[in-house]
């Protein structure tokens, strides 16, 4: 891995890392064996972005990040920008915020059953 990079993972982090900033992604590694609407958009959002997508096995994914829940999809972002805090953000909405507040949550259901909560 380059210096001052990062791994991030799974398709949520890594398309919503390619939407925000897009920028800060090096390369993108996917799983060559899947061919999915999932692998399609992040793809397409890879080429808009111009980032370099590299198909590997998946026993290369779990090299690279071993024990993690990656979906097929590992991408390396630059590991030097700064944080962003709720400030920043706050500071970019077009509309009112809604904020829910966790803390100690270990359990990924619990986090899903209080994501549908707010939204709903």
């Amino acid at each position: 891995m380059p210096p001052h990079s990062r791994l991030i993972f799974g398709f949520h982090s890594v398309l919503a890392k390619l939407r925000h900033d897009p920028g800060a992604v090096r390369e993108i590694y996917v799983d060559s064996a899947r061919r999915d609407a999932r692998l399609r958009d992040l793809l397409e959002h890879a080429a808009f972005a111009k980032v370099r997508v590299l198909p590997v096995e998946s026993a290369r994914l779990e090299a690279i990040a071993p024990g993690a829940r990656h979906q097929g999809v590992i991408a390396t972002v630059d590991g030097t920008q700064r944080h962003v805090v709720l400030d920043d953000v706050l500071d970019t909405l077009d509309e009112p915020a809604f904020l829910l507040v966790l803390d100690g949550i270990q359990d990924p259901h619990n986090l899903g059953a209080c994501l549908r909560v707010a939204d709903a």
